[in-house]
């Protein structure tokens, strides 16, 4: 069975109700969401929950909203191990790990996206981009200094998203850069699945989103 045809016990009603956009309980808050703001977990062999962010590894899945502190609720209060009555335990570093894991799993989308010609780099080419209309969303370093990010947020429309997750640092080597400090990533199928992976990242280590002409 895969996680596209799996119907998880808590949302079967759901599933079998034909919900347009896939969508599946959180075993914390109890909420049903659509499955691009949660995180599917599986557990190992040997008893352990492991995150399955492609949600591709075989098993039953179990969902938390893509939030540090309802996943750190769900370590505390031993959630997984109820849900799968003992057979499961969550270590105690399962938040910071899943932290880790967007962060690299953004990194290397990042880089798809700039080989397939689907991200641009550097200021006069995302403002080239943003003047052509080809912008989904921008992401800028996070230590950008102000001017620059204000500039290019002014050129951005209406709808136009304004991510700064991480710092220069840590943008440069997935890009292929010495520096990165301004990206655009255009309209398409990896512009979606970027989105994605960006908003559980923000659930995790705090930074927000703005529409253009917003600060973060």
């Amino acid at each position: 069975m895969t996680p596209s045809d799996e119907i998880d016990p808590v949302v079967a009603d759901d599933t079998l109700a034909g919900t347009k956009a896939p969508e599946r309980t959180c075993i914390v808050t109890r909420q049903i969401l659509d499955k691009g703001r949660m995180i599917r977990f599986v557990t190992a062999p040997e008893g352990q929950i492991i995150p399955d962010l492609k949600g591709d590894l075989p098993g039953r899945g179990f969902w938390v909203t893509a939030e540090r502190k309802v996943l750190e609720e769900a370590v505390k209060k031993h959630a997984f191990s109820k849900v799968t009555k003992g057979k499961a335990k969550a270590d105690t570093d399962l938040p910071d790990r899943v932290a880790g894991l967007l962060e690299r799993q953004l990194l290397d989308q990042l880089g798809l996206a700039k080989k397939s010609g689907h991200l641009v780099a550097g200021f006069d080419k995302v403002e080239a981009a943003l003047r052509a209309g080809q912008v989904k969303f921008l992401l800028e370093a996070s230590d950008a200094a102000a001017d620059g990010r204000g500039k290019l947020a002014r050129l951005a429309g209406p709808g136009v998203e304004i991510w700064a997750p991480l710092p220069s640092v840590a943008l440069a080597p997935a890009l292929g850069r010495q520096h990165a400090i301004h990206v655009a990533v255009k309209f398409g199928g990896m512009a979606e699945r970027l989105s994605v992976t960006l908003r559980r990242l923000a659930g995790f280590i705090g930074a927000g989103i703005a529409q253009s002409g917003q600060k973060l």
